[in-house]
C-alpha cells in the first residue's frame, strides 16, 4: 500500500511538471509570435515610411535647386546637403537609444520561470 502512495505521488508530481513544462512553452511560443508579428509589422511600416520620406525630400530638393538655379545654386545644394546629413545623424541617435532601451526578448516568461525556481527552492 505505501509503494501505490508512492508511485501515485511520484506520478502526480511528473505530471505536475509536465504540465508546468508545457504551460511555460505555450508562454515562450506566444511571446515568439507576439514579437514576430510585431517586427514584421514595424518593418514593413518603415520601408514605406522611408521609401515615401525619401521620394518627397529628393521632389523637394530639386524645387528648391531648380527654384534658385539663377541665383545661388551652390548655398541651395549645400544647406540642403547639410540639413539631410544632420536629420540622418539626429535619427541614426535616436534609433540606437531606441535599440538600447529595448524591453528584454521573452520578458514575462522569464520573470514565470523565475517565480517557478522560487517556489521550487521552498
Amino acid at each position: 500500500m505505501s509503494q501505490e502512495n508512492l508511485l501515485s505521488s511520484l506520478k502526480n508530481l511528473v505530471s505536475t511538471g509536465a504540465s508546468i513544462a508545457q504551460t511555460r512553452l505555450e508562454l515562450i511560443s506566444t511571446d515568439v509570435q507576439i514579437a514576430r508579428s510585431k517586427f514584421i509589422s514595424l518593418l514593413v511600416m518603415i520601408v514605406f515610411t522611408l521609401f515615401f520620406l525619401f521620394f518627397g525630400l529628393v521632389m523637394l530638393a530639386l524645387l528648391i535647386v531648380i527654384y534658385s538655379w539663377e541665383t545661388d545654386r551652390i548655398l541651395a545644394l549645400t544647406l540642403l546637403t547639410s540639413g539631410f546629413l544632420a536629420v540622418g545623424v539626429i535619427l541614426a541617435a535616436v534609433i540606437l537609444q531606441s535599440l538600447r532601451t529595448m524591453p528584454k526578448l521573452f520578458e514575462a516568461t522569464i520573470s514565470e520561470l523565475q517565480k517557478d525556481r522560487e517556489e521550487l527552492s521552498k
